[in-house]
């Protein structure tokens, strides 16, 4: 039985990204390049990554989740995401934010990511 959430009626659950941003493609590769340690999949297929907001002043604040709340890396990975954001050409600050709303599900995953978990 689903659980009612608490949210302005048609809003999205989760923030858009902004996708039109000359950044964003590079901020996208950057996030492909932190893994899991216990998944062989990057964090932006397995659907970590939430939200990729990029301001006019180029400051990018990622919001992601994790697997699961207790996951072992938990207060490592936003730093790893950080370090790989921060070194880019343009971008003048990285902000990471652990949301769990929505939770994580495997359903989140791309399918290049299914495809090497064997999911498909």
């Amino acid at each position: 039985m689903n659980q009612p959430t608490e949210h302005l009626e048609g809003a999205p659950l989760i923030k858009p990204s902004s996708t039109d941003h000359p950044l964003y493609d590079s901020v996208v590769e950057a996030c492909r390049s932190v893994y899991d340690p216990e998944i062989p999949v990057n964090i932006y297929d397995l659907g970590l990554i939430y939200t990729i907001d990029i301001t006019d002043q180029n400051e990018v604040a990622i919001i992601m989740t994790l697997t699961a709340p207790g996951c072992p890396v938990a207060g490592e990975m936003p730093g790893w995401i950080a370090e790989a954001i921060e070194p880019m050409a343009g971008v003048k600050q990285v902000s990471v934010d652990i949301s769990w709303e929505p939770p994580w599900g495997m359903e989140m995953m791309s399918d290049e990511a299914r495809l090497e978990l064997g999911f498909m």
